[in-house]
């Protein structure tokens, strides 16, 4: 019954992920962004299942997105190792780090050759977009979690 409940979380916020992304598609993709959905990069702190939940709802946010394998593949195992980083942080503000930096050097590199623009230039702006997802979206939803007793509906697994 653990795994099926595994499961159910990671898709929950593979689909929560997704669809954020898709419906805010203006300011989800390119080299200017503020991927909204990047808020939930820091619930590896408190969810386990959010590991791989984030790096499936990733995964379909940019096979929708259309700028093809770079960003499906690339964006996604980004994703993924940020995921997996946070996780390991002890708190919200160094747990922001990972998928602000992976994000801003990884994703910067192939959007930059996409969109023939300087790479200095394109990582600044993506981690200009990523600070303000998680670290003025996602930090404060964090502390809401824990304030509210909502924490009690998370399951972290060390």
């Amino acid at each position: 019954m653990k795994s099926l409940r595994y499961i159910v979380r990671a898709s929950i916020i593979a689909g929560i992920y997704a669809v954020l992304t898709y419906f805010l598609k203006p300011i989800s993709y390119g080299p200017l962004q503020v991927r909204v959905s990047e808020a939930l990069t820091l619930l590896p702190l408190i969810e386990s299942s959010a590991v791989p939940g984030l790096f499936v709802g990733c995964f379909l946010a940019n096979l929708l997105g259309g700028l093809g394998p770079w960003d499906v593949y690339g964006g996604s195992l980004i994703t993924l190792a940020a995921a997996y980083l946070t996780s390991k942080m002890p708190n919200p503000f160094l747990g922001a780090l990972p998928p602000i930096i992976l994000n801003a050097v990884g994703v910067s590199y192939y959007l930059s050759l996409l969109y023939g623009l300087p790479y200095l230039l394109t990582a600044f702006y993506i981690a200009i977009g990523e600070l303000v997802a998680v670290g003025f979206l996602g930090i404060p939803m964090l502390m809401f979690i824990n304030r509210t007793g909502l924490i009690k509906y998370f399951e972290k697994v060390r």
